[in-house]
C-alpha cells in the first residue's frame, strides 16, 4: 500500500522523529496554512495596522501542531497501533482546530486581501460563503453531532474502519476527515470570524456537553470491549509485543480522557463569554437608563404618582 511502518517498538524519540509518508498531505497543507497566514499579517503590519500577536501564535500553534501530527513518527506508528491513531485523531479534532480558529483567519482574509488584481475574486468568493445556505448547514449543529457519531461510532462500531485503512491513501482520507469534522464543529462554537451562522451562548454550550457525552461514552466502550474492533492492527500490535487489546483500552482511555480536555476547556471559554457578555449588556443597559430613563420604571414611578395624587384628592 506503499506507506512506511516503523520495525522498532514506539517510544518518545521515535514518535518525533522525522520520516514522512509518500504522500504527506497534511504536512503540506500545515506549512501552506502558516505561510498564509503569516504573509497576511506581516502585510497588516507593514502597513501600520493592528494584528493580534496573540492570535498569530494561536494560529500557528496550530499549524505546527498539524504538521508534527501528521509528518513525524506519530504518523507511522498511527498505521501500526490502534491507540496512535487514536491519539492523532483525537488531536486533529479537538486540539488543531481551537487553536487554528482561535487565530481569526477570516478577519484577516478580509483584512489583509488587496482589493484589486486576484485580491478582488477572493474577496467575492468569502462573501458569498458568508451569505450562502451551504455554509449555514455545514455550521449546524444539526449536521455536526451525526458527524461525531459517524466518526466515532460509525466508523469503528459499524466495523468501517478496517476496509477504509486497508485503501491506498484510506488513512490520510481519515486524517482529513477527522480535521474538517473538528473544524466544522468548532467554528461556531469559538469563531470571533463573521459566519453565516451563529448560535447563542446556550447553544455552544449544549453542543459541547454533547460532544463530550458521546465520545467519552465511546471510549468507555472501548476500554470494556473484550473483542477487537480493527483487526488491521492486530498484527503490527503483535510483532511489537503488545497485546492488541491493551492497546485497544488505551486507545478508549485516551479517548475518555484526552479528549475530554480540549472540550472543557472549550466549554470554560464560552462560559466565560456568555457572562462577559450579559454583563456588557447590563452595563449598557444601566447606562441607557441613566440617561435616558427606564420605560418600565418611569411607568410605575408614574402610576404610584397618580395613585399618591388621588388619594390627596
Amino acid at each position: 500500500m506503499g506507506e512506511w511502518i516503523p520495525d522498532a517498538p514506539p517510544s518518545l524519540l521515535a514518535f518525533l522523529t522525522p520520516h514522512p509518508q509518500p504522500f504527506p498531505l497534511l504536512p503540506v497543507l500545515a506549512a501552506a496554512l502558516a505561510g498564509a497566514y503569516l504573509a497576511g499579517a506581516i502585510r497588516l503590519w507593514r502597513q501600520g495596522r493592528r494584528w493580534s500577536v496573540a492570535r498569530t501564535a494561536s494560529f500557528l500553534s496550530g499549524c505546527v501542531i498539524l504538521a508534527v501530527i501528521t509528518g513525524l513518527g506519530v504518523e507511522n506508528y498511527s498505521y501500526a497501533l490502534f491507540s496512535v491513531l487514536m491519539f492523532q485523531q483525537l488531536t486533529l479534532m479537538f486540539t488543531v482546530p481551537p487553536l487554528l480558529i482561535l487565530g481569526s483567519p477570516g478577519t484577516l482574509l478580509l483584512r489583509a486581501t488587496p482589493h484589486r488584481g486576484l485580491g478582488i475574486p477572493a474577496l467575492r468568493f468569502a462573501h458569498a460563503g458568508l451569505r450562502s445556505k451551504a455554509g449555514r448547514l455545514a455550521l449546524s449543529p444539526a449536521l455536526a453531532v451525526p458527524l461525531h457519531l459517524l466518526a466515532f461510532y460509525g466508523l469503528y462500531l459499524a466495523k468501517l474502519a478496517d476496509p477504509i485503512l486497508t485503501v491506498p491513501g484510506g488513512h490520510q482520507l481519515l486524517d482529513a476527515a477527522f480535521l474538517s469534522i473538528g473544524v466544522l464543529f468548532t467554528v461556531p462554537i469559538l469563531s470571533a470570524d463573521p459566519l453565516p451562522l451563529r448560535i447563542s451562548h446556550a447553544g455552544k454550550a449544549l453542543d459541547l456537553f454533547a460532544e463530550a457525552a458521546l465520545h467519552a461514552f465511546f471510549g468507555v466502550f472501548l476500554m470494556m470491549s473484550t473483542t477487537l474492533l480493527v483487526e488491521r492492527f492486530a498484527a503490527p500490535t503483535t510483532a511489537y509485543g503488545i497485546d492488541p487489546l491493551d492497546d485497544q483500552w488505551l486507545a478508549g482511555a485516551l479517548a475518555w480522557s484526552y479528549g475530554e480536555g480540549p472540550t472543557l476547556l472549550m466549554l470554560i471559554y464560552v462560559v466565560h463569554r456568555w457572562f462577559r457578555h450579559d454583563t456588557q449588556r447590563a452595563v449598557q443597559a444601566d447606562r441607557y437608563a441613566d440617561a435616558h430613563g427606564h420605560a418600565d420604571l418611569d411607568a410605575y414611578n408614574a402610576y404610584l404618582t397618580a395613585l399618591s395624587q388621588k388619594d390627596a384628592r
